[in-house]
């Protein structure tokens, strides 16, 4: 099967809803693969409170519905698949889906996101959405004046202690080895906050809950000594992971694989390729930050389309 697309927008969320709905009212005749994941991360958010617009906030994955729903009132063709490979060195570009549809596409909006790195326990995945989280910015909110506790050690998870510790009353930060790496200025706020404990030489052992996140065991790699600390919420500071393996043999992209686009647009470095959201924004992963940038996306497409004579 071999198909042609005018715009081809490949990842679902925030990002790639926003886009799809700016090209289908621009007649761009979108096409979506949603992708792994449909609706991205906020489908495993229970409440979304900081989206413009929702007064009384919204549970993320009737949020990330509505924006199909609206999406696909403007005619974008929603369809389920992932991308398994591409070849950009084409025009028009080329892509796989499902490792059996071949596209090809004038304008590609790549809006894959990012996937947050876990520790891989089954409590936290068993917890997740009901006490675990991996955006202090997104769900912190939640857990004013209660004790909490971030894994990680770099500068992500520093700012998230700081910025957790604004709100809560206490905040344990479990660190793997004996110092963060962390940028010593961002340390500094950590171990001069007094709200903040840091239990360096440690690892989480077990989330304690069964229903929603009551505690935390710990274990001292050094002494293996474990114990457990009562709280309500935990965070998992130690990382993203972008989505864009198959695209970064052909896209400029930093060492971490977030694909580089030109500052002020969605422009990567090839003519007609686009890309949103958090598969290219490492700083502000936000909701709201990821529409915008479909948004631009969509509107960078219109322009390309029209400079290139393409109706």
């Amino acid at each position: 099967m071999s198909e042609h697309i005018k715009c081809l927008i490949i990842g679902s969320g925030p990002a790639g809803y926003t886009a799809a709905i700016y090209a289908a009212r621009a007649n761009m005749a979108p096409v979506m693969y949603m992708g792994l994941q449909p609706g991205g991360q906020l489908t495993i958010t229970n409440d979304v409170e900081n989206f413009p617009g929702y007064a009384d906030g919204v549970n993320g994955p009737q949020m990330m519905e509505d924006l199909k729903r609206q999406a696909a009132r403007f005619g974008t063709d929603i369809r389920y698949g992932i991308a398994t490979a591409v070849d950009f060195s084409v025009q028009p570009r080329r892509v796989t889906i499902d490792e059996t549809v071949e596209l090809t596409a004038d304008a590609v909006i790549i809006a894959t996101g990012a996937s947050a790195k876990w520790l891989g326990i089954p409590s936290e995945a068993r917890l997740n959405g009901s006490g675990v989280s991996a955006c202090a910015v997104c769900d912190g909110f939640f857990y004013r004046g209660q004790d909490v506790a971030i894994v990680g050690a770099g500068d992500t998870a520093a700012e998230e202690a700081t910025y957790l510790a604004n709100l809560c009353r206490k905040v344990t930060m479990i660190v793997r080895k004996s110092e963060m790496k962390a940028s010593k200025i961002m340390q500094q706020r950590v171990l001069d906050n007094p709200k903040i404990e840091v239990l360096f030489n440690t690892v989480t052992d077990e989330i304690l809950g069964e229903h929603s996140v009551e505690g935390v065991r710990v274990k001292n790699v050094l002494t293996h000594e474990t114990r457990e600390i009562p709280l309500t919420g935990f965070f998992v500071a130690i990382g993203h992971e972008p989505n864009s393996k198959i695209f970064q043999p052909y896209l400029h992209h930093d060492e971490q694989g977030y694909l580089k686009t030109v500052p002020g647009t969605s422009k990567t470095n090839l003519d007609g390729v686009f890309a949103c959201g958090d598969v290219q924004d490492y700083t502000y992963r936000q909701a709201v930050t990821a529409a915008g940038s479909g948004c631009m996306a969509a509107l960078d497409a219109e322009r390309y389309l029209a400079a290139s004579g393409i109706h």
